[in-house]
């Protein structure tokens, strides 16, 4: 076993935590799952891998409203006794060859290193789509008490406090079992979450900055900055333009139909629905006179934000 604790941020996966578990049960210490909670099997599940050979703990939380903060919970109140801690989803499972590298680099890494950036691919209706977006590189591992979420409601990432990141070599994947259906309506949540982060960035409806931001991983920071230049581009002519650039530019048309349905939902129909919500928020302050740059109009916001989309700000 590797001196990891994974933790897995849980609600409602009973389809994905099997395969989850047999996949980080096998070079884990210990294992705790955060339940937000469940309704369905997820926890009767995971106490079958409740091993002596290895560790598998559930702890039950209510869900924060981001992935960011239940994270941040987690490592402020859980005990974690190992020297890494890996992030990791119940729809994400590491593959062979990147749980040999990490047994090969983990004993031999110099303690200045207290982050590994880790290669996600993603298989979309079961098929790789290596294009489009292939590679991204996220933060998930780190020395225990060196890393945490930054602040966002949306594309949270994990920052390091001190020392600074490697990149592995090989690939983790996010291989969702859900139907399509299923699939748009968590990008329509998800859309939510970022028209709000767009319009907190516009109007400074919160205080909050990045706790802890002291180091992103290269790729992240790149993202943060390139998705600040897009959110000044004109609505609707943006979702269109980053279409054309991932399906065209990185060739996501070489995937195939799979290729086509992933590069469309993510990248012009989610990224419209996003501008939708915008959209639907100026007509919506237009209408009612208001000055969302007024301490009145933010408060206003903010409220329509809570009682359309469910989303709380401080």
């Amino acid at each position: 076993m590797l001196d990891i604790t994974t933790i897995i941020l849980t609600y409602n996966e009973e389809i994905h935590i099997a395969r989850c578990l047999e996949n980080v049960c096998q070079f884990s210490k210990k294992v705790i799952i955060i339940d937000s909670p469940s309704t369905d099997r997820t926890r009767e599940i995971a106490e079958t891998f409740n091993q002596p050979e290895h560790i598998v703990e559930i702890v039950e939380h209510k869900y924060p409203g981001n992935q960011a903060e239940q994270f941040n919970w987690a490592i402020d109140n859980i005990k974690i006794d190992t020297e890494w801690v890996l992030r990791i989803d119940a729809d994400e499972y590491l593959l062979p060859e990147l749980v040999e590298e990490l047994k090969q680099k983990l004993p031999n890494l110099p303690k200045d290193v207290t982050g590994i950036e880790l290669r996600r691919r993603h298989i979309f209706m079961g098929k790789w789509v290596k294009h489009g977006i292939y590679p991204v590189f996220l933060m998930r591992m780190f020395r225990t008490g060196y890393g945490r979420y930054d602040a966002r409601l949306m594309d949270e990432h994990i920052t390091l406090k001190e020392g600074r990141s490697i990149v592995s070599d090989n690939d983790f994947c996010d291989h969702s079992l859900i139907n399509i259906s299923d699939y748009c309506k968590k990008h329509i949540n998800y859309a939510h979450r970022e028209a709000t982060e767009i319009l907190n960035e516009t109007y400074n409806l919160t205080s909050e900055t990045s706790e802890n931001a002291l180091h992103l991983g290269a790729q992240a920071a790149e993202k943060h900055r390139t998705k600040s230049k897009y959110n000044s581009l004109p609505l609707f002519w943006r979702s269109f333009a980053y279409f054309c650039y991932r399906y065209f530019l990185r060739g996501g048309f070489l995937d195939g139909k799979e290729g086509f349905v992933f590069a469309f939902i993510q990248g012009w129909w989610y990224r419209t629905l996003i501008d939708s919500k915008i959209l639907e928020v100026r007509k919506w302050l237009k209408a009612n006179n208001l000055n969302a740059e007024s301490p009145e109009g933010r408060q206003a916001l903010k409220k329509y934000i809570y009682d359309s989309w469910g989303i709380a700000l401080n």
